[in-house]
């Protein structure tokens, strides 16, 4: 008598189906000139800045080559476009690439065929959360490669403290997790209304809700529990705390948004 083995097919763990995930994500990423776009449109940001510095003639906007990359000092309110000027306006840009990546996904029909054979809807979240960090951070590196060529360009100094120059640029590399899961999140609202969620992300990106707080409370550091307030920690006067508020800051709110998009997809027509 022959023994007969039920075969069993084991389900994929969490880390499978995420590796699985990322891995088309990526390649998705990098095969679409959208991110090569941005990353260049990253490294033009401050050359257009230091222009436009220039052209101003009356008083100087910047009295340090790093003031491109990072304010001097936390700020809430923003009393001078040029105290706005630096690495932050990156999430700028970085929300608009996101919309345009994910709103990708529905037009092409991708999701409609991704959600038929995969129904982990927190897997989407988290790899779109991911991929869209990761090119955040790049946008990061190219725009502090194009401030340190405008930087030398103006002729001004670059003497600042290294240490705090460091945790300034960790921190916002650190701050794009935190953006990516709100863009993210923000996309799967309005997933069928591309022009909104555009609209939306631009204006969350530039602070202005927390701006306007600001004006109302004060330049106060309870702010910082939102992800424009902990932005701008990322500064040429940080230290160790202000890059933990970055992380906790950040990682606090992926972890939000992501919960609340996936149950978003699981509740709702997500085509």
């Amino acid at each position: 008598m022959e023994n007969t083995k039920t075969l069993q097919f084991e389900r994929p763990t969490f880390f499978q189906r995420s590796k699985g995930m990322l891995g088309v994500d990526f390649y998705r990423l990098f095969h679409t000139p959208l991110f090569y776009i941005f990353i260049v449109i990253a490294a033009v940001i401050p050359a257009l800045v230091s222009m436009g510095a220039m052209g101003e003639g009356e008083t100087a906007v910047f009295t340090n080559a790093w003031q491109i990359v990072a304010a001097d000092s936390p700020l809430y309110i923003v009393h001078d476009m040029g105290e706005y000027a630096n690495m932050n306006m990156v999430f700028i840009f970085g929300g608009i690439m996101v919309s345009i990546f994910i709103g990708h996904d529905y037009r092409s029909g991708y999701v409609k065929q991704l959600f038929t054979t995969h129904a982990k809807k927190e897997d989407y979240m988290i790899s779109k959360t991911l991929v869209s960090a990761f090119s955040m951070a790049c946008m990061c590196f190219t725009y502090l490669l194009g401030g340190m060529i405008s930087g030398a360009s103006t002729g001004l100094p670059f003497s600042v403290n290294a240490g705090s120059l460091f945790c300034a640029i960790l921190g916002k590399i650190i701050m794009s997790l935190g953006w990516a899961s709100l863009y993210t999140f923000i996309n799967i609202i309005f997933r069928r209304k591309f022009g909104v969620s555009i609209a939306l992300c631009f204006v969350l990106g530039t602070g202005i809700p927390v701006i306007g707080a600001a004006a109302l409370v004060g330049n106060t550091a309870a702010l910082n529990i939102f992800l424009y307030g902990s932005s701008v920690q990322a500064c040429l006067s940080a230290n160790f705390l202000s890059v933990l508020v970055c992380l906790v800051c950040s990682c606090v709110w992926a972890f939000v948004y992501n919960v609340l998009g996936s149950a978003i997809l699981y509740h709702r027509d997500v085509y």
